[in-house]
């Protein structure tokens, strides 16, 4: 009885040690598992931030881009009203001198020919009497003081600067004229802004 009382035991104490490794290996194996879980998740969230990063990247450099976009397409259109502008006053200045002059208006073929033949003595066609006859009183002292002191040589380069810039502004005055119906002044404005050249009846007698 005694031995088979001990065989017993030892047989209790086999399974007992055999059911505790088992234990240990399942908590083992339990552990592991978990483990790989924690590691799959975090591994799930990093690559989550990380993509979430990217879109957020991506979304700032659209906006970027569109934001450059709009500004290229302001600047494109402010250009482009500028150059209509342009055009259209082009446009209106040809069909001012292409207009054959009317009644009472000044031919600014002639106007610009006198003034680049006389000088400022052709801006007394069709520009403010205010400028034009002290700009021809100069004029005149110039060219008297110039030929006696300045060659020839170093005259004729002023006068093929001068002249064409003198024709210009004969062009201008007939313009002005036909546009306003009076002559006008190129240079500052009359006091009170109403473009007066002369005084009553002055005015009256050398306006066409």
């Amino acid at each position: 009885m005694a031995e088979d009382d001990a065989a017993l035991m030892e047989r209790l104490a086999a399974l007992e040690a055999e059911v505790k490794a088992d234990a240990d290996a399942q908590r083992s194996r339990k552990e592991a598992a978990l483990s790989k879980l924690r590691e799959s998740r975090a591994a799930q969230q990093a690559e989550k931030a990380e993509h979430a990063a990217r879109e957020q990247a991506l979304v700032k450099r659209k906006s970027t881009t569109r934001v450059a976009d709009d500004d290229d397409d302001d600047g494109s259109s402010s250009d482009l009203g500028g150059a209509l502008e342009l055009a259209s006053k082009a446009n209106r200045v040809h069909k001012e001198l292409a207009k054959t002059p009317g009644q009472g208006e000044k031919s600014w073929v002639k106007s610009g020919l006198a003034s680049l033949v006389l000088g400022p003595f052709g801006w007394l066609y069709a520009g403010s009497f205010r400028e034009a006859i002290p700009a021809s009183v100069a004029w005149l002292a110039f060219a008297t003081l110039a030929s006696k002191i300045l060659p020839s040589v170093l005259l004729m380069p002023i006068m093929f600067v001068v002249m064409p810039l003198s024709a210009i502004a004969g062009v201008v005055y007939a313009m002005q004229f036909n546009r306003n119906g009076k002559r006008q002044r190129l240079w500052g404005k009359d006091k009170g802004g109403k473009g007066k050249d002369l005084p009553g009846k002055d005015k009256k007698r050398l306006s066409p």
